[in-house]
């Protein structure tokens, strides 16, 4: 046996695998969180059957799970990439966390890139779980897939941006708090379950600019009504995208 066979080779790992490595740990704590799963799984769940269920809302002519499945789609979305997102990272800085992994040999892009797959994969599987609950409960979806795939990354990607900006700049406690009265506030007045038509004109031109608004009544528009491509819809959500990452970057603090 000659000398040095067993010589050892540190080094980093190629830098995909540190990123797959860090995506799959974000995934297990992404799904293994009490709160995160009734926030991601439970709340749009029970929404979509009680509210397909019970006449509570008016959502106007034709089933109700066809007005109600687009509009829990957009909230799925926005629990895993804003809410969850948020409180999570920012616990994470608390703890230095963030501190310590930045210092490790994954880069801080690399970092957020795998945070940000890791809600990915977190939200395919919301999207299939919610699919199989609204065919069942009657759900007669339409348009053009495309569009549809185009306004969930657009989703995704603003209400990240905005999910990390408020993780990387208050506190903690104030990002739980902040981010759970954010989800409460855009569960009733952005047009997931109550229609922004029930709301003031004034009102509307408002609401009709919030992320979660645009990609509800854009998914609502292919979904239900067949429309062709969003592009008033995928416009907003482009905006906030641009601000919500372009703001992270700048001000994300990771101490």
């Amino acid at each position: 046996m000659s000398a040095g066979t067993y010589t050892p080779r540190p080094g980093a790992a190629p830098l995909p695998r540190m990123i797959a490595a860090q995506t799959a740990l974000e995934t297990r704590m992404l799904l293994r969180n009490g709160e995160q799963l009734l926030l991601t799984v439970v709340i749009p769940t029970l929404l979509l059957v009680l509210f397909s269920a019970v006449d509570i809302v008016d959502t106007g002519s034709g089933e109700p799970v066809d007005f109600l499945t687009p509009g829990v789609l957009a909230l799925a979305v926005m629990s895993t990439a804003f809410t969850g997102q948020a409180i999570a990272t920012g616990f994470e800085r608390r703890y230095g966390v963030l501190k310590r992994l930045g210092a490790s040999p994954l880069p801080r892009w690399g970092l957020m890139t795998a945070k940000t797959l890791a809600v990915l994969v977190t939200e395919v599987l919301q999207v299939v779980l919610l699919t199989v609950i609204a065919f069942a409960l009657g759900w007669s979806p339409h348009g053009n897939p495309f569009a549809v795939l185009l306004l969930l990354v657009l989703g995704t990607a603003a209400f990240s941006g905005l999910g990390l900006l408020m993780a990387g700049t208050l506190k903690a406690e104030a990002t739980l708090a902040a981010a759970n009265l954010v989800f409460l506030l855009l569960l009733v007045g952005g047009g997931v379950i109550v229609p922004l038509e029930k709301f003031p004109d004034a009102v509307q031109s408002v609401l009709g600019l919030l992320p979660i608004a645009a990609l509800s009544d854009g998914l609502r528009d292919v979904l239900q009504h067949g429309a062709g491509m969003p592009w008033g819809d995928l416009g907003i959500l482009a905006v906030w995208t641009v601000l919500g990452l372009g703001a992270a970057a700048r001000f994300f603090r990771w101490e």
